[in-house]
């Protein structure tokens, strides 16, 4: 991730009120939150990397809490979360019509055991497989150990949230000595879609940087999606527009859907929606689209459920 110099920082704050007006008449699904606590990453938390603000959170459930009350501001109605199983529970009981529990592998977590998740699926708590963090643990989507969660998916037609793409410089020097760069390939995941043609999976990060490779499962397999969670944010703005213009330009723009990537930066979120609407070869539809639109088509809420976001932030 980029440290911007005081100016950029500057400039990214006052456009953050900016934005925050703009869009919160617009309901927005983020796909891609984390339930973590507020010490997830130290205590205090270090400042977030563009705006250099540090979070003020002093427990679990006033990070909880402050998080959510921030995405009702800017309008965010409904959330995939994912994260340790504890986070997400508390999570889901603080907004149980709003927030979409997710099992979660990344650095620190392991997957629950194939037994655990089918009993959480039953029991409500989890409804979506991710985020699935192989990378960090030094796995490939191929992996024979996958199988039984893939198979679980398909059986109770759950969606997948791959991690793809890269990680923070360094990544495998620090918590992860497993991680390679190749392991973020979307490539790698296409043999798991032959065995299984019924899985509905999404590329988190949007597969950045391989755009021609992400192009290529895209055009094939028009059952994936991607989010563009963090890279809407945490990348320079123009390798961001550029990457999110060449994913339009190729006939995808109604498989891209809006991810904030939040973890323990409030202000992430007004970042990832400052990215999509600084965008301005994006039509009005088009951001409709990525805001909404894809992701209520791929998670196939009711009438009903769409109705109520749109008029929740009315």
């Amino acid at each position: 991730m980029r440290k911007p110099n005081l100016i950029a920082r500057l400039l990214l704050l006052s456009s953050i009120v900016w934005c925050s007006a703009v869009l919160s008449q617009r309901p927005i699904i983020d796909m891609h939150m984390h339930a973590f606590g507020f010490d997830e990453y130290g205590k205090p938390a270090p400042a977030n990397e563009i705006t250099g603000v540090i979070p003020s959170f002093t427990s679990d459930e006033e990070a909880r809490l402050g998080m959510l009350k921030e995405m009702e501001r800017v309008g965010i109605v409904r959330a995939i979360i994912s994260g340790p199983l504890e986070h997400v529970t508390q999570w889901r009981a603080s907004a149980p019509l709003s927030l979409i529990g997710g099992a979660y592998t990344g650095p620190r977590d392991p997957l629950p055991t194939a037994d655990a998740l089918k009993k959480l699926i039953k029991e409500g708590e989890i409804s979506l497989l991710g985020e699935l963090g192989l990378q960090y643990l030094g796995l490939s989507p191929e992996a024979s150990e996958m199988d039984p969660y893939w198979r679980i998916a398909v059986e109770f037609d759950i969606p997948v949230a791959l991690h793809t793409g890269l990680g923070d410089a360094g990544t495998p020097y620090g918590c992860c000595p497993k991680f390679r760069a190749r392991l973020g390939n979307p490539l790698l995941v296409e043999d798991v879609l032959v065995r299984y043609p019924k899985l509905r999976m999404y590329l988190m990060h949007g597969g950045y940087p391989f755009l021609q490779e992400t192009k290529a499962i895209l055009t094939i397999y028009p059952q994936v999606y991607v989010d563009v969670a963090v890279i809407n944010w945490a990348i320079p703005r123009a390798e961001f527009h550029s990457y999110l213009r060449a994913l339009i330009d190729a006939g995808f723009a109604d498989r891209i859907m809006f991810g904030s990537d939040q973890m323990v930066w409030p202000d992430a979120f007004v970042l990832a929606i400052q990215g999509i609407e600084t965008a301005d070869f994006l039509t009005e539809k088009q951001k409709r689209a990525i805001y909404y639109d894809n992701a209520a088509r791929f998670l196939r809420l009711t009438t009903e459920q769409i109705n109520s976001d749109h008029t929740s932030v009315r």
